[in-house]
């Protein structure tokens, strides 16, 4: 989870401590299967979709979309997981913590790839994931879904799907997990 990420790497070292909460677990869901209908209409239906999760937070997004696709149009979609943490642009700045392995299902040439993360930020850890994805095919096409998109962005980068747009400061921390999410700060 990139919001944890930082958390643990200087200088945004601390604990978190959340201040208000923007959704609730029933809300997550409700936006999930509002962006899992989104797929399917974009991509007329599910034919060579992969989903594929960015380690942490974006792993548990992608396997409840999965789950929703599945009883939505009764077929298995593959989901993947990707740790981004060696293709970061930051790797001087920061230390490099890989959180997880990689599983990547099977070659992605041809196939349309939804990337899949918790938070969207500066954009500098989906420009990772572009980058390690190109070490499993060529994709046709390349999708973002987030669950929230706070901001700030510093790459060209703008997501497919998106649960809720939820206007940050720099110093603010948000926190989704698949029973809320939460806004907070760390403190040191």
């Amino acid at each position: 989870m990139a919001e944890r990420e930082r958390r643990g790497a200087p200088p945004f070292g601390g604990v978190f401590v959340a201040r208000a909460q923007v959704l609730d677990a029933e809300q997550v869901h409700r936006a999930l299967v509002r962006i899992s209908h989104e797929i399917v209409e974009r991509n007329r239906g599910l034919d060579d979709v992969v989903l594929v999760g960015l380690q942490t937070g974006g792993t548990p997004l992608a396997d409840s979309i999965a789950g929703i696709l599945h009883s939505m149009e009764d077929t298995e979609v593959p989901v993947g997981v990707l740790d981004v943490a060696l293709y970061r642009d930051d790797i001087g700045i920061r230390p490099v913590l890989p959180q997880a392995v990689t599983d990547i299902p099977g070659d992605l040439t041809g196939r349309t790839v939804i990337l899949v993360d918790d938070v969207l930020y500066t954009g500098r850890t989906i420009r990772a994931a572009l980058d390690a994805l190109n070490a499993f095919g060529r994709p046709r096409s390349v999708q973002l879904a987030v669950m929230i998109d706070r901001g700030h962005r510093e790459l060209p980068i703008r997501p497919d799907f998106v649960g809720k747009n939820l206007p940050t400061r720099r110093d603010e921390v948000v926190d989704v997990t698949l029973d809320g999410v939460e806004l907070g700060e760390v403190l040191k």
